[in-house]
């Protein structure tokens, strides 16, 4: 008995050979597209844009005249809100520009202290310098989900109506600040 051995047809073959090549010259395609957009991949998107700011009563960081987080202070005025975190090191990298924010009284300049000990963050906060007016404790993280908190720091802009008006995931930096942050805080003080 012979055995035969059943070639695919010669178009077939073809199409076994080029079916890898198609999906690689697709996908090649699809990332060439995404570079060559000028979007900024490092810029992620919130659905809170435009929303009023999450419900939010924190309490005060023990050992600070500092009132905690609550945003109906937030009420009339423009207010940052940066996350952060002693053991942050992208923190302390931030940690001058807010420094040099805080100078601008045109604005508040509060904190959402994500998932640390209160005096680490004191020994963070007395080590670097306090730049902020309102320094709200979350040791769970849970208010951190209500306002969609990717990874510390990010950094929200709150407008006079309560609403995020923007919102920068990562350290800033000077030009971070200059570029990003600065038009938007500028946006939203000039918002009736």
């Amino acid at each position: 008995m012979s055995v035969e051995t059943k070639m695919p047809s010669p178009p077939r073959r073809r199409l076994f050979v080029l079916l890898p090549l198609l999906v690689f010259l697709g996908l090649a395609g699809l990332f060439l597209s995404q570079l060559l957009s000028g979007r900024d991949e490092s810029e992620i998107p919130s659905a809170l844009i435009g929303l009023p700011a999450p419900q939010t009563n924190l309490p005060p960081l023990e050992g600070t005249s500092l009132p905690g987080l609550d945003s109906k202070a937030f009420a009339g005025k423009v207010t940052l809100v940066n996350v952060f975190a002693s053991w942050c090191a992208p923190c302390r990298e931030e940690h001058p520009v807010l420094l040099g924010l805080s100078e601008d009284k045109r604005f508040t300049l509060a904190a959402l202290n994500y998932k640390d000990e209160p005096e680490n963050a004191r020994r963070f906060l007395g080590d670097l310098g306090n730049p902020y007016q309102a320094i709200g404790v979350d040791p769970a993280g849970r208010a951190a989900i209500d306002w969609g908190v990717y990874g510390v720091p990010e950094t929200f802009v709150i407008g006079k109506d309560g609403k995020i008006a923007y919102k920068h995931v990562g350290p800033l930096t000077p030009e971070s600040a200059r570029d990003l942050l600065l038009p938007q805080i500028e946006k939203a003080l000039t918002a009736h």
